[in-house]
């Protein structure tokens, strides 16, 4: 795992001043790559690629960017690519040698013997940049699922990219500016597949190619996606539900299996669901030796579930490393740090976290943990893709409604027509998005009357890959093109792990099983009204009875409103950021409007009302925290 970063301006060739640009931007990349860092320049196109290095693959020969001997083709790779002991062997008797021991070393040879089409014969998580001298192309590609990020800005004078949004803004081309579209959407939590907070910085979408070509003096580019996780049109009825277990299970083991190769030791983040309790269980058969086990406990019984998980830990013999976290960590520089990392807002201090997780987990000595997002985008996992398929069961809701279920059925005209409903883990967002309106300022007001942002993320749903397709499966797949990449895999995901110099390997997300879990059919993926029955009964051997029975829980931090020392925590917070100099300046919210709003909110005693007005406190905060930090260029707290 690394950070990748670099520019193409065809007409600035200054040696000193592309390197003193690289330099710049690698800076602020140092916390994903602490390791090594390296450069290649290619003078004569004003071209740069820049890496910093986590090793934990080929320690001592895992140099970047890496480039073949006549100097003609160089690439940069972020993420780890599966199977390439085995690839490199096949390349050797194809005479293609791959220059280096490390994972990253097949990407040039594979390129020079399939062209674009090397990137299907990848598995793993990945971002790369590969540079073709002769043809004069720049290559920039995101692994299936966007489980590592990449992102980019096109400027008249040039490209520049990035594993970090952070590190764009470095380039003199870019002015650090928050896009006030992307500032709504923020606020509703969902944004634009392949947009960011700042205007002119876009994300490449997963599964996607950008290819840059130069023509004459100008540069032109082009998005190719090439994979999606495409849902059949029709399931097969009457299947025997037991072959598909197998089929699960049989996946799992070798997506594990897979992950748990390293030069370096392997941990398990564990909490107390399905998902990372299942990769436990497995991981500790795999392996030799004990595997250590991550686990996050919170001071709320409502939220807490370290006890299933440290009955999980004893079962499996797991050296089991608990960390509890209360509001003295999860607000103040916690919480600033959390938001400078992630490049957006989040609406649960979860993101905060898994920051501290992945603090320890380095204490800890160690550097690659193996995780357990996908499950539920695969399973049918969360509560709204059982609602979308069986409808509102009754008193459904709890400590998700308000956040992750709404109280009330929403409809809009764009998702009706899209999918002949409107998915049900969107309609939350739109409750908030009402309740958000009352909080912005007269400019914003005035262009949510020609811009629709829930109009806008439905747009960007490919209608191929969701019509004739059952509800389960469209519920499925709108949620993975959208939450997974810009929420999960974000700032819930690579962002705080790598942080602090860590990475999560997230087996579920393994696109052998990925290919083979959109092809059970609804009724085996959620059976008898329980999600995940087919996952549950691939683990029944490997689970504790009592999570195999359980319900799905709700894996979220505490919100403010539950706690009276949070929420003064949080008031602090406010105090400071939400002043009315500031919220002018940015030009987002109104300032006596929000003050309202706040009053109210501390004294509020519906419980789903509450969790909406923590999701928008922690929205408005983290906009003016942005703010301060990428635009006006304020220094980061220190964490005790």
């Amino acid at each position: 795992m690394c950070g990748i970063t670099g520019f193409w301006n065809p007409a600035r060739t200054n040696e000193r001043e592309l390197r003193f640009t690289l330099d710049q931007m690698l800076d602020v990349l140092d916390h994903r790559g602490p390791d090594e860092r390296g450069s290649k320049f290619f003078l004569d196109q004003g071209l740069a690629l820049g890496h910093t290095r986590l090793s934990i693959i080929g320690l001592d020969h895992g140099h970047q960017p890496i480039e073949t001997r006549d100097g003609d083709y160089a690439v940069t790779v972020n993420g780890e690519l599966y199977g390439y002991k085995r690839e490199r062997t096949r390349l050797a008797c194809q005479s293609l040698a791959s220059d280096g021991k490390s994972d990253s070393a097949i990407t040039l040879p594979l390129y020079l013997r399939h062209g674009l089409s090397f990137v299907e014969r990848l598995r793993g998580e990945f971002a790369i940049v590969l540079y073709d001298h002769r043809e004069k192309r720049l290559i920039l590609i995101r692994d299936r699922f966007g489980i590592k990020p990449l992102y980019y800005a096109v400027k008249d004078d040039g490209i520049v990219w990035g594993s970090e949004v952070k590190s764009i803004l470095k380039h003199p081309s870019v002015v650090p500016r928050l896009c006030p579209k992307a500032a709504i959407h923020q606020m509703m939590q969902v944004m634009v597949p392949g947009t960011t907070a700042f205007e002119g910085v876009q994300a490449l979408q997963p599964g996607h190619m950008l290819i840059v070509q130069r023509v004459g003096d100008r540069l032109v580019t082009e998005s190719k996606r090439w994979w999606d996780l495409e849902f059949p049109t029709s399931h097969e009825s009457g299947a025997d539900p037991q072959e598909y277990v197998q089929g699960v299970q049989d996946r799992l083991i070798d997506a594990v299996a897979t992950r748990l190769e390293a030069d370096v030791p392997v941990g398990c983040y564990l909490s107390g669901g399905i998902d990372s309790c299942s990769i436990l269980g497995l991981a500790t058969t795999l392996q030799q030796s004990p595997v250590k086990a991550f686990t996050i406990a919170f001071d709320s019984d409502e939220y807490d579930e370290s006890n299933i998980a440290k009955l999980m830990a004893e079962r499996t013999g797991a050296e089991q490393e608990l960390l509890r976290l209360t509001e003295k960590e999860l607000y103040g520089p916690a919480f600033e740090r959390a938001t400078w990392h992630a490049e957006r807002t989040f609406y649960n201090t979860l993101a905060v976290a898994k920051w501290h997780m992945s603090r320890r987990v380095r204490a800890c000595n160690y550097k690659a943990v193996i995780t357990g997002e996908g499950s539920d985008e695969l399973f049918g996992g969360y509560p709204f893709f059982k609602r979308d398929w069986l409808g509102r069961e009754k008193g459904e809701g709890g400590i998700f409604a308000g956040a992750i279920l709404a109280e009330e059925d929403q409809l809009h005209p764009a998702w009706q027509d899209l999918c002949g409903f409107t998915p049900s883990w969107i309609q939350p967002w739109m409750l908030t998005l009402r309740a958000a309106r009352s909080l912005l300022s007269d400019e914003l007001i005035d262009l949510l009357e020609t811009y629709d942002p829930v109009a806008e993320v439905a747009a960007a749903i490919d209608p191929a890959q969701v019509r004739g397709r059952h509800r389960l499966d469209i519920s499925q797949y709108t949620w993975s093109k959208t939450m997974l990449e810009g929420q999960i895999l974000t700032w819930g995901g690579d962002r705080m792990d790598m942080a602090n110099s860590m990475e999560a390997r997230p087996a579920f997300l393994d696109h052998h099983l990925a290919e083979y879990a959109v092809t059970i059919p609804p009724d085996i993926r959620i059976r008898d009204g329980v999600e995940k029955w087919v996952l549950r009964e691939a683990m029944v051997n490997v689970l504790p009875r009592e999570l195999y029975e359980r319900k799905k829980f709700a894996f979220m931090a505490p919100p403010a409103h539950t706690d009276p020392v949070k929420r003064n925590a949080v008031q602090e917070m406010i105090d400071h950021w939400l002043t009315p100099t500031r919220m002018n300046e940015l030009g987002i919210l109104n300032h006596e409007r929000v003050d309202q709003f706040i009053t109210q909110a501390w004294r509020e005693t519906d419980g789903t009302i509450a969790r909406r007005n923590d999701i928008l406190m922690n929205h408005a905060l983290q906009l003016h925290m942005l703010q301060g930090q990428y635009v006006e260029g304020m220094p980061l707290p220190t964490v005790d």
